[in-house]
């Protein structure tokens, strides 16, 4: 599938899941708005009927104007143009709700206009769980006789109506949810697969240049007269060599990666004075290139570790061999190696291109290679950093670099001392 294709496919999902997402955000709200309006006609049809009641008892006149005042959403006034009998108020309060079906705990209080005050107050529940109540009722205005309602709980009653909704919710949440993590497992999965596709070209160049080179060579040295031009000779004999160092090179790169697959590295640690381990490999980098390097060393001959010294001297070489790599035809790279307190701190900078601040979290990742535009001068599979990152962590250590695009870059390592 072209990138744009998947681009406007993963678009067109997206948008119809929010689309769905919202649909069903609106028609909950439109469901619990129903129950509440619901909630409200059978809360104001009992209280109706109770002020109804205490009407015909006190043989008082029903006023033409609705006695029922809802104060807020949970909290309702009941005018009476009489004393109220608290006792009576919650018989008939509990009758009334219950014939609506309306089950939901409530605390219900009496106006006292001699102390001004609300009293006789009491909270009701249906399900016979010990609750309290929510505090003291409000007063409405200034009115002799009254009784207030309030429902602590209803918007929990409400949604506990709404079981199939919040279902229903839960459903669409979850596959939101798993959509989105496949969007990301299969977004994760097509940059992998373009990483692994350009680490693949890259390494068959790589392979192919050393090989063609050598296959040139040893058709000259077929030819029988060879023998008698020894200059040429050792000539070819040396471009056989240097190549086949080259590809073993590369070769113990790939077998690097098959390392860093493993989900545990198996360390084989011994005493290793780092100082000498250092020249060894910056030996190696400064006769395996064609470039002039200048690589200053500043150690102390008694730094120390207990490390695995086949997979140090590997991280070394990623470090160096990156830094002469990415600082033109006249490298300049300073290793430090000091002692801590805890541990040792091994520094290694050069004076090279830098990386991008907005890069500098990603060349830890396999395969990635700071883009270029379309130069490509520099050789690499992307596997470098990466693997130098397993191996400090696999030894405890701390992993830090410091860049300036231009300027160069630092790498900062920290490891434990010997155990």
């Amino acid at each position: 599938m072209k990138r744009s294709t998947f681009r406007v496919v993963i678009i067109l999902a997206a948008i119809a899941i929010v689309g769905i997402g919202i649909i069903q955000i609106y028609w909950f709200r439109q469901a619990f708005n129903a129950e509440k309006d619901q909630f409200n006609r059978d809360v104001t049809s009992a209280l109706h009927q109770v002020a109804n009641r205490f009407f015909e008892l006190n043989q008082a006149a029903i006023p033409s104007s609705n006695p029922i005042k809802q104060i807020s959403a949970n909290y309702y006034a009941v005018m009476i143009n009489n004393e109220i009998d608290a006792n009576l108020l919650e018989y008939l309060l509990r009758e009334e709700f219950e014939k609506r079906d309306v089950l939901v705990d409530f605390e219900y209080g009496i106006y006292d206009c001699t102390d001004d005050k609300m009293v006789y107050g009491n909270y009701v529940t249906f399900n016979n769980e010990e609750s309290l109540p929510s505090g003291e009722l409000p007063k409405w205005k200034n009115q002799p006789y009254y009784f207030g309602v309030n429902f602590p709980n209803r918007e929990r009653a409400l949604l506990n109506k709404m079981d199939v909704w919040i279902f229903s919710s839960a459903i669409l949440l979850v596959v939101i949810a798993f959509f989105v993590y496949s969007m990301i497992v299969i977004l994760r999965q097509k940059r992998l697969s373009e990483v692994q596709k350009d680490f693949i070209n890259t390494m068959t160049h790589e392979f192919k240049t050393p090989i063609s080179t050598i296959a040139v060579s040893a058709d000259v040295l077929k030819d029988p007269g060879i023998v008698y031009q020894p200059e040429r000779l050792l000539s070819y004999a040396t471009i056989i060599d240097n190549e086949n160092n080259r590809l073993k090179n590369q070769v113990e790169r790939v077998l690097q990666l098959a390392t860093m697959d493993e989900t545990r590295i198996h360390l084989k640690k011994e005493d290793i004075a780092l100082c000498p381990l250092v020249k060894e490999v910056v030996s190696g980098i400064v006769n395996g290139t064609e470039k002039k390097v200048n690589i200053d060393i500043n150690c102390d001959e008694n730094i120390a570790i207990r490390a695995d010294r086949l997979h140090i001297s590997n991280l070394f070489y990623n470090l160096l061999d990156n830094a002469v790599k990415y600082s033109g035809n006249e490298p300049e790279v300073s290793v430090l190696l000091g002692n801590e307190p805890n541990g040792v701190r091994i520094e290694v900078m050069d004076r090279g291109i830098g990386i991008p601040q907005n890069e500098i979290k990603k060349v830890f990742q396999k395969f990635y290679r700071v883009p270029t535009g379309n130069i490509h001068n520099t050789r690499g599979f992307g596997l470098g950093l990466s693997y130098v990152e397993l191996i400090v962590e696999a030894h405890g250590g701390v992993l830090n670099i410091e860049s300036e695009e231009g300027k160069g870059t630092k790498i900062i390592i920290k490891l434990p001392s010997r155990e």
